[in-house]
């Protein structure tokens, strides 16, 4: 489902991608891990085309996209469309639209970029709240909502599209702990349902647990990957068994 090949990303003269290359099958849940800095978060955007590499190649459900090939400015932004369609994300920070109801900032992208029919985009989106446990609260601002409430409309929204992957970045870093748990069992009651996602995140008990293959990525590589039982019990790198000591 996702190829990532060579992908460099730099800014100024600080590399924060250093020819990273990857692969995940359909439905696996992919988790990466590691220090602050180390370039989690700017693989994601770039895997969503929120940031464009400098080089390499992205495949995503069978459309590629690769820097620096000389294309077209409207041939390169209409390839980078289609594979941010096909690549949900999810932020630390909710991003909802707080004028719009739960309901209208979920049939915002399906109407304006999808061209879904109204009627179809409200069905599909009241399904999406039942799925992420809110069918009540339609009708409600996101102001209304707890942060909780708030990432769960957000993952729902960015599952509005229907894309093939699903990006989480640092979902629960905002919350206070006792939020957390409703948004770790909509996520992981998507990996049960075969969703591709690829998550960053600190929570490092919920990477085990739900993770099919875990990476350490450090200073724009990675550094080392495996199952989740094989690296979070006996890392091969020196540089893991750091940083699962600090954290741990």
């Amino acid at each position: 489902m996702i190829t990532v090949e060579q992908l460099t990303k730099s800014y100024r003269d600080r590399r924060v991608l250093d020819r990273v290359s990857f692969t995940q099958a359909r439905g696996e849940v992919v988790v990466v891990i590691g220090p602050s800095g180390g370039g989690k978060s700017t693989l994601l955007r770039c895997l969503n085309q929120l940031e464009t590499a400098d080089a390499g190649r992205i495949t995503i459900g069978g459309l590629a996209f690769e820097a620096g090939t000389g294309a077209s400015k409207a041939a390169e932004r209409e390839r980078q469309r289609q594979l941010r369609r096909r690549a949900g994300m999810v932020f630390q920070g909710f991003n909802l639209f707080p004028h719009l109801t739960v309901l209208e900032n979920l049939m915002v992208a399906p109407v304006q970029v999808a061209g879904l029919a109204r009627p179809e985009a409200e069905a599909r989106a009241r399904r999406l709240l039942a799925k992420v446990g809110l069918p009540d609260r339609a009708d409600s601002h996101p102001g209304q909502l707890s942060g909780g409430q708030q990432q769960r409309v957000a993952i729902a929204r960015a599952l509005a599209l229907e894309p093939d992957v699903m990006l989480f970045d640092e979902p629960t870093s905002a919350l206070d702990p006792e939020l957390r748990g409703e948004v770790l069992r909509v996520m992981r009651q998507l990996a049960d349902d075969g969703t591709t996602m690829t998550i960053v995140t600190h929570e490092m008990e919920f990477a085990r647990a739900i993770a099919h293959r875990v990476l350490f990525l450090e200073t724009g590589r990675i550094a080392e990957e495996g199952a989740p039982d094989e690296l979070f019990t006996a890392p091969r790198n020196e540089r893991t068994r750091d940083f699962l000591r600090r954290i741990g």
